[in-house]
């Protein structure tokens, strides 16, 4: 093959030399020619692409084959989006529904959960009412027993309550442990709802139980009062030792007791701790005699704790305190 061919002789066109086209042999490199019949669009999309964007479609051919490729794919629907997927595939409604139900729990289950809030509502509301007896109780029943204890105060100053018979419930008179830093107001009855829950000591003065007041000549003045909740003025009566004071207040004296014997556990029926001479107190004979009886084991009522005294100094109010209010 030649290398380089002379160049030939134009032929004239219209007076002027018109130079043939030089062999193709003889170029290294050559313009491509634009497409004959081709897609202008796409020609011309793919000269604007410029350098490295991809080739551009063909003809129609070309574009209905690439057309008929996507709609081989699948396309996801907001309905299958929305379902579980199994492997590469959504599941379908029913296995939907089924995965659900499996999902949801059991009967046992939903009454176990059931059972188990239950039993925390009903130990909460325990705890509420174990804080209303142990803490509650006390501070009302502290308060009403203050206020009576003022109330019976500015009467005897005032003269308003005059010794001798009193109603169910009317407070009389006041007791005080000094060991125990107990000062309560005693009342008339040992009713619960009008004496004892009102955290006052109740005065057995009713019925086969009644017993004589302090200023009998002989006799054995009986009294009752809580030694858990509602004040709990007996709660500590366990301390007592023999000697220690017991006094009763009322408007015209001071009675004195020393604390003699204690009966730790009782009967409730045994009533006879409450008899002129009571069995067991270690009195032989009528004398002035002081009880106070209360529940035993704490927090209980099964049993009762009894703790006698007997007097030893009865002292009118006007010549003062007894040594046993001032130590």
């Amino acid at each position: 093959m030649t290398a380089l061919r002379p160049e030939r002789e134009g032929l004239l066109h219209g007076g002027e030399r018109y130079d043939a086209p030089a062999d193709e042999e003889t170029m290294a490199l050559r313009i491509p020619e634009p497409p004959q019949g081709g897609d202008p669009i796409s020609a011309s999309a793919g000269t604007a692409a410029g350098p490295g964007s991809p080739a551009p479609l063909g003809g129609r051919a070309a574009r209905r084959k690439a057309a008929k490729g996507r709609r081989g794919r699948v396309v996801a629907t907001p309905a299958a989006e929305s379902r579980p997927l199994h492997g590469d595939r959504p599941l379908s409604r029913v296995e939907a529904r089924r995965q659900a139900k499996a999902r949801k729990p059991g009967a046992a289950v939903v009454a176990s959960r059931a059972l188990g809030e239950v039993f925390i509502t009903t130990g909460v509301l325990m705890l509420l009412f174990v804080g209303y007896q142990l803490w509650w109780t006390n501070v009302r029943a502290h308060a009403q027993a203050g206020s009576e204890a003022n109330q019976l105060q500015k009467d005897w100053a005032s003269g308003k309550r005059a010794a001798g018979t009193f109603s169910a419930g009317q407070g009389f008179a006041l007791l005080h442990i000094p060991k125990l830093d107990v000062v309560v107001p005693i009342a008339e009855g040992v009713s619960n709802k009008k004496v004892l829950d009102k955290g006052m000591v109740g005065h057995y003065g009713e019925g086969a139980l009644a017993t004589p007041m302090p200023d009998a000549k002989t006799g054995n003045f009986g009294i009752a009062g809580h030694r858990n909740t509602h004040g709990e003025p007996f709660r500590y009566i366990n301390r007592l030792q023999p000697g220690d004071a017991i006094v009763v207040e009322t408007q015209d004296e001071y009675f004195v007791y020393k604390m003699a014997s204690m009966l730790p556990v009782t009967s409730p029926s045994n009533t006879s701790v409450l008899d002129p001479i009571p069995p067991g107190s270690g009195f032989t004979a009528p004398g002035r005699y002081i009880t106070l009886t209360t529940c035993t084991p704490e927090f209980t009522s099964k049993y009762r704790l009894i703790v006698w005294g007997k007097m030893v100094e009865e002292r009118p109010r006007s010549k003062g305190k007894p040594d046993a209010l001032v130590e």
